[in-house]
């Protein structure tokens, strides 16, 4: 991936539209699924909870679709610079935390799937196109994937907190644009500037 600290004459102060409407996309799509998947853990089994499962697996692939769109895009994309004056160690928090949140954005769907097929139930995204079983069925194998699906779950819970709380002392604190980019109603206006 580029660096954001080089400079070019393509640099920009903002994301692209695309850049945007994807990370709001997946951001809630992310929320959204994470907290279907609290809420179906200790269903008792029933239709409801398998159709409420399948709709669990259908924002997991979307997702996970969402998110090769996305770095596909930033890949060919250089990112906006980072502020003037941000220390190098918040230069480097930043890049960690966004190659972890890919890692993770990736890795979650990935292990609902495998998941999945080594519990023996196959994944039919949106009820119509059926997805090949990445593993043999095997119960043992399942019951360990599902407590590492709940893990990557949870580590990625808290990296968005982490990721939101930073987008957050940028604009409040620091009073830079870092958060603006990312949200198009407040153009360039930091809180110093709102009156």
């Amino acid at each position: 991936m580029m660096s954001r600290s080089s400079t070019s004459p393509d640099s920009s102060t903002r994301y692209t539209g695309l850049a945007i409407g994807l990370h709001w996309l997946i951001a809630l799509a992310i929320i959204g699924t994470f907290a279907v998947g609290l809420y179906m853990h200790d269903l008792p089994l029933s239709p409801q909870k398998l159709r409420i499962y399948s709709w669990h697996k259908w924002a997991g692939v979307t997702i996970f679709l969402c998110v090769i769109l996305r770095l596909g895009w930033r890949l060919r994309h250089r990112p906006p610079e980072f502020p003037v004056g941000m220390p190098a160690w918040q230069h480097k928090a930043a890049e960690a935390t966004h190659v972890l949140l890919y890692l993770l954005m990736f890795a979650v769907p990935l292990s609902g799937w495998l998941m999945s097929s080594a519990k023996g139930f196959q994944t039919v995204w949106f009820g119509v196109l059926p997805l090949p079983d990445l593993l043999d069925k095997n119960k043992e194998l399942g019951s360990l994937l599902q407590e590492v699906h709940e893990v990557l779950n949870f580590g990625m819970a808290a990296l968005v907190i982490a990721h939101l709380g930073a987008a957050l002392k940028h604009h409040f604190i620091d009073r830079d644009d870092v958060l603006a980019r990312m949200i198009p109603f407040l153009g360039n206006t930091t809180p110093g500037e709102m009156k």
